[in-house]
């Protein structure tokens, strides 16, 4: 069936509500419009669906979601489960609460029943739940920091972590399999409620999710002698961090923390910001505004669901601030986390460091300080989960602490995926720590630079969006595969990894081994003087990403080195479009 045929056989289904039925009515005759909405079924990927709010098949509505949900029913029914029933959480987008209940009813049409959260909540706790309430999965309805448009649904398994091997691909399959919407079940809020199918959960989970938080602090001392001293800023970017952020900092010691007030209330429209991410510069404009005004020691900003942290911190020399991307956060974080650890109670011998490997390469040499294993998985926090989940099993390996680029980090094993607000109670207590030592955050940064080496990473991207632009992004991962790049801006290529086929090719030799880890379209370059360059298509945008990592003798030094080689990627695929 083609898009024209798919688009009049939602017209004319009685299974569609008349609210959908005129939202398709109002685009009759936009061809476009048409087949952008109905040219494919939305995936449902490895990190579950994410799509613009709207009717159609390739959009995130009531039936899109019932529909995954169905193929998630089906797999856990399948395996047994039904039992231990699903934990769900939503952010503050539009269509966010409709959605939650959408799939919890449709998991109570099948059985299974659903933990649903009173209010929105942000991710990390969402994963935190699952554990906690021994619940065989679980579900977030978030897009994250996508524009206010899209909306999103991720599935989570008992482990707390996103869905990984081998149940990713039968919860996948379950959902393809899934082809007629009429199937697809569904009850009314009161009878699930009735049969102890639907059960809201809340406060519970609240407190003993931020008591485990406060467990993970190492210098509540620090936190004490100069924590009222300090002053932070803090915007939730109109999300879920507002209130769990607020909590923590308040109940360690930290009472001066300035709320953004035009971002503190949950709005599914981020009226402040064109998208609502804490990677942006504009995000931190109404922070820094309100920074420089109380003179704040650092400013924090969180994603909507709160498991990705933006960070600026004040110089004590010129009064400014900078402003730290993901890799250098979370290597502050990780480093104060494990030499702190080090110091007042030793590490264990089998202490890993996990990355995903388009991290900086500063976590590597942070691992090889301390002396402990440095572990690389695939992008996507759920594989840092994943390798704590082996720890656990195995009985071999001790997590001290795990990050990714995008913002992301986790200190402890509670959760088991990235958590903002870990991150930002950690940050916040590394400030205290130095603070007592008369540094700041960024006086840390720097005494790293000169320790571990001037590490520059950062990710270019090119957006290629529709049929077109996936075809685009296709052909210039097949290109890249085909013609092996042996220079790049003036570094050699010494090895390339080529993660969809499992290779690792040495350049000089031709010498090829596994790279060991689960395939993944993805291509990595591995150049003279550390510097490296990763290519991969966004799981969740139209967008072909550029990680470029390179390491300088100073600060200068490297953004020289940066500057060169970005350029040098840049050209070479806008020259493939």
């Amino acid at each position: 069936m083609d898009y024209k045929q798919m688009y009049e056989a939602w017209l004319a289904n009685d299974y569609f509500d008349e609210e959908t039925k005129a939202e398709l009515k109002a685009i009759a005759g936009d061809e476009k419009e048409i087949e952008d909405r109905f040219y494919q079924e939305l995936e449902f990927g490895t990190a579950g669906l994410r799509g613009v709010i709207g009717a159609g098949t390739n959009r995130m509505n009531i039936y899109t979601v019932r529909k995954a949900t169905q193929g998630l029913a089906n797999y856990i029914l399948k395996v047994g489960e039904a039992k231990r029933g699903v934990a769900i959480a939503y952010d503050s987008r539009h269509m966010s609460p409709e959605f939650a209940d959408e799939a919890a009813l449709c998991l109570a049409a099948n059985g299974i029943k659903a933990y649903v959260f009173e209010s929105l909540r942000p991710t990390p706790e969402l994963s935190y739940a699952v554990r906690t309430l021994n619940c065989i999965a679980g579900i977030n309805i978030t897009a994250s920091h996508n524009p206010p448009e899209y909306n999103g649904y991720k599935v989570y398994w008992e482990d707390g972590a996103q869905i990984t091997p081998p149940h990713d691909k039968g919860i996948m399959d379950e959902v393809k399999g899934v082809t007629d919407y009429n199937t697809l079940k569904t009850m009314p809020l009161e009878e699930a409620k009735a049969a102890d199918l639907y059960e809201t959960i809340g406060a519970d989970i609240d407190d003993s999710y931020i008591a485990e938080l406060k467990k993970l602090v190492v210098h509540q001392d620090a936190i004490d002698a100069v924590g009222s001293e300090m002053k932070i800023v803090y915007t939730p970017l109109h999300g879920t961090g507002n209130i769990p952020v607020r909590r923590v900092l308040s109940e360690l010691g930290f009472p001066n923390v300035y709320v953004v007030p035009q971002q503190e209330l949950p709005d599914g429209d981020f009226p402040t910001v064109s998208y609502p991410n804490p990677e942006a510069e504009e995000a931190f404009e109404l922070g820094l505004e309100l920074g420089k005004k109380v003179d704040a020691d650092l400013i924090l900003a969180t994603d909507p669901d709160a498991d990705r942290l933006g960070v600026y911190v004040k110089d004590s020399q010129t009064g400014g601030y900078h402003s730290l991307t993901g890799n250098m956060s979370g290597c502050l974080i990780g480093d104060y986390i494990i030499g702190q650890k080090k110091e007042k109670e030793g590490l264990p011998e089998d202490g890993a460091f996990v990355k995903s490997i388009v991290s900086t390469n500063m976590a590597d040499a942070i691992a090889k300080h301390y002396g402990i294993e440095l572990i690389e998985v695939l992008t996507g926090f759920k594989f840092i989960g994943q390798k704590i989940l082996e720890f656990e099993k195995t009985g071999k390996g001790t997590y001290l602490f795990g990050m990714e680029e995008s913002y992301g980090c986790l200190t402890g094993t509670y959760a088991r995926d990235k958590d903002a607000v870990v991150a930002s109670m950690a940050l916040c207590e590394a400030a205290a720590y130095y603070k007592t030592k008369n540094m700041t955050l960024w006086d840390a940064m720097l005494a790293m630079y000169e320790k571990y080496g001037y590490y520059k990473d950062h990710v270019e991207s090119i957006t290629l969006k529709g049929i077109e632009g996936l075809a685009k992004i296709k052909e210039i991962m097949e290109t890249l595969r085909k013609e092996t790049l042996t220079e790049i801006g003036g570094y050699q290529v010494l090895r390339v990894r080529d993660y969809a086929n499992d290779t690792i090719t040495e350049l000089a030799t031709g010498n090829v081994t596994p790279t060991g880890l689960p395939n993944s379209n993805v291509l990595y370059y591995e150049l003279t003087d550390e510097a490296w360059v990763c290519v991969r298509p966004s799981g969740t945008e139209p967008k072909v990403k550029f990680y470029i990592g390179v390491k300088g003798a100073s600060m200068e030094d490297a953004d020289s080195k940066y500057e060169g080689l970005g350029k040098a990627v840049l050209d070479k695929i806008n020259a493939m479009i």
